[in-house]
């Protein structure tokens, strides 16, 4: 667990994100360090979790081969695919040819590493009543992924990149 709170909205607004676009920022982090550190978080606000496929699709040329080493290494892999497969999904939608190859890419690597136990998406202190029900109702990605989150690519505000 991290010594101290880190301000997520912070990094993604001043990586872009439309979603915080009201907060005035400047330093720049590396978008794989953002998006590791984020995944790699137990609780996060839900509108930062919301940004992170905004992240992938808007900086897709990012340091894949870091950034998979790095999830494998903290057993965050299927938290990483999932939101691989919402970025993919969306770009499908769009027609985005280019990024849905590039991040298929990364589901292929990231397949060979899915775990087998159950994880949230970044939510980690949700009730036993919470989980039960996501467990009946998570969506086709988030059950392969092993995730419970009922999140979905059509769902999100600010995925355009």
């Amino acid at each position: 667990m991290p010594s101290r709170k880190h301000d997520f909205t912070a990094d993604l607004a001043a990586l872009g994100y439309p979603g915080f676009a009201y907060l005035r920022t400047k330093v720049q982090k590396n978008p794989a360090g953002v998006l590791l550190a984020a995944l790699n978080e137990p609780n996060l606000d839900a509108r930062v979790v919301e940004g992170l496929p905004w992240l992938m699709l808007t900086y897709v040329d990012m340091d894949w081969d870091w950034l998979v080493r790095n999830v494998k290494v903290r057993d965050r892999q299927n938290r990483l695919g999932f939101a691989v497969s919402l970025a993919s999904e969306v770009a499908e939608s769009k027609n985005d040819s280019e990024r849905a190859r590039k991040l298929r890419q990364c589901l292929q690597v990231l397949e060979s590493g899915r775990l087998a136990r159950e994880d949230t998406f970044c939510r980690d202190s949700m009730t036993q009543a919470e989980r039960q029900w996501l467990r009946e109702h998570s969506s086709p990605a988030a059950a392969h992924w092993n995730l419970l989150t009922d999140m979905k690519g059509e769902h999100l505000a600010y995925v355009s990149p």
